[in-house]
């Protein structure tokens, strides 16, 4: 079994940055693509960006691409994103999940059902 727990979530004023990580234990997530999905209150959860499982190629939401960065560290079992010029629309509980894909994700979104494993998510708060 693998669990997924974040952890850098905070309250944060517009403008400002924050970096979430994902560690992962339980087992090594090979062939897996690593995910950050975001829900914020009566929305549903969307995809944020995601990696693959070399680190080589990865894909954004359009509302993120250019402000945030997801990198993972294999040797430590951990996934990040960078979160640079916050927006206070980007409010939500940030969840990392693994998804069973091993190739490239350059054009990848993945659902939730691609996902086995989920994290019980941070929260994030971006002030006006």
């Amino acid at each position: 079994q693998v669990q997924l727990v974040e952890s850098g979530g905070g309250l944060v004023q517009a403008g400002g940055s924050l970096r979430l990580s994902c560690a992962a234990s339980g087992r090594t997530l090979s062939n897996y693509a690593m995910g950050w999905f975001r829900q914020a209150p009566g929305k549903e959860r969307e995809f944020v960006a995601v990696i693959s499982w070399s680190g080589g190629t990865t894909n954004y939401a359009g509302s993120v691409k250019g402000r945030f960065t997801i990198s993972r560290d294999n040797a430590k079992n951990t996934v990040y994103l960078q979160m640079n010029s916050l927006k206070p629309e980007d409010t939500a509980v940030y969840y990392c999940a693994a998804a069973r894909r091993g190739g490239e994700v350059l054009y990848y979104v993945p659902r939730q059902y691609d996902c086995d494993y989920w994290g019980p998510g941070t929260q994030v708060t971006v002030s006006s």
